[in-house]
């Protein structure tokens, strides 16, 4: 594997005007490190899931006057695409890196798979460890610490999730980039590795 951990410079692309610079930077910088992530940890999924998972690196095709604030490889069983099942997620922002276990709005059925979640409640306010967060809108920054929330708090996104057309619901880690570029590409793995290892039971929920 080449270099995969993640410098200065790559979190500095987010810095970039103009959607064709930013993205002939990004492409240059970041892109051949979530293809190796992408690879790489396409098939530790694979072994962990039982299930062929493919990795999908994000190609920003649509966009046309805003550059991307974000980019990311996903993960999921389907060759095709991610965005319809729940999937995981390696990627970075100007501010940090994250690791997570999504199901985005496009998913068909995540009602179904809200009422999972929350008939699970109890025992994922258990298993998620202290440091992990939460969001529920992949297209945003913010999230909530795990440590901050009560199983009632999850049970209301998890209904959420349920009943509204737009809702999302994420989970896992950030890694704010002062830290971030500190890893070694071994540190990273094992990070990633881990923190895939820990949102395993979410995925098996559906």
């Amino acid at each position: 594997m080449n270099q995969v951990h993640f410098t200065a410079s790559d979190f500095n692309t987010f810095t970039i005007d103009g959607l064709e610079e930013r993205m002939d930077a990004l492409k240059e910088r970041i892109r051949p490190k979530l293809q190796d992530l992408g690879d790489y940890f396409a098939q530790q999924l694979s072994i962990m899931t039982g299930e062929e998972i493919f990795p999908h690196v994000a190609k920003h095709a649509r966009r046309t006057i805003n550059p991307p604030k974000d980019t990311w490889v996903a993960f999921a069983a389907n060759r095709r695409g991610y965005k319809m099942m729940p999937h995981f997620q390696i990627g970075l922002w100007e501010t940090h890196l994250f690791v997570w276990f999504a199901v985005i709005y496009e998913a068909p059925n995540k009602a179904e798979f809200g009422k999972k979640l929350e008939e699970n409640a109890d025992l994922l306010k258990s298993i998620v460890p202290e440091s992990f967060v939460w969001s529920i809108d992949h297209m945003r920054p913010d999230v909530i610490p795990h440590n901050e929330l009560n199983t009632e708090d999850l049970l209301s996104m998890f209904k959420r999730l349920q009943t509204v057309k737009k809702a999302e619901i994420l989970c896992g880690i950030q890694i704010p980039r002062e830290e971030a570029v500190q890893l070694t590409d071994k540190e990273l793995i094992d990070t990633i590795q881990y923190t895939f290892e820990t949102l395993l039971p979410l995925y098996k929920l559906q």
